[in-house]
């Protein structure tokens, strides 16, 4: 069993599906206000129940700081990451840090029929790997000391 087994609808249910979210009609500033007071760094952009897209802090310090942009004015829309690379939670740990780290993202929605069940991250990720490692040392130490 390697250290990165298991599927994403278990980390979702260890960590929890609840996910903050954003109107594709919401300023930019409501948006980085929201990132700090939960302290996240991406939210999916939700017109009703449809994923529209993702807004990142990367979203920010490029298209709108960068730019010359107010973000009390720029909304969410024009901004957001719209070709949005998900998972579902049946896909493996190991697919979700493969498609991270070749699509160069830290955040993944989770969908299922069409809708949004979570949002991975690669710090869920970082967690997993570490419980995992954690538990299969302490079953090896068990193992060798004849617990």
């Amino acid at each position: 069993m390697t250290t990165t087994s298991g599927t994403i609808g278990t980390i979702l249910h260890h960590k929890g599906a609840n996910v903050w979210t954003i109107s594709p009609q919401s300023t930019v500033f409501e948006a980085i206000q929201l990132l700090a007071r939960k302290n996240i760094g991406a939210l999916p952009v939700v017109d009703g129940d449809r994923l529209v897209g993702i807004f990142s802090e990367r979203d920010y310090t490029r298209k709108v700081a960068l730019e010359g942009k107010s973000s009390h004015t720029t909304k969410v829309r024009e901004i957001i990451t719209t070709d949005v690379a998900s998972l579902t939670p049946h896909d493996t740990v190991e697919d979700a840090m493969r498609m991270m780290t070749e699509k160069h993202i830290r955040h993944l929605p989770v969908m299922e029929d069409g809708h949004m069940v979570g949002l991975i991250s690669i710090g869920d990720m970082v967690n997993w790997i570490i419980s995992a490692q954690s538990a299969a040392l302490d079953q090896m130490e068990a193992y060798l000391s004849g617990r």
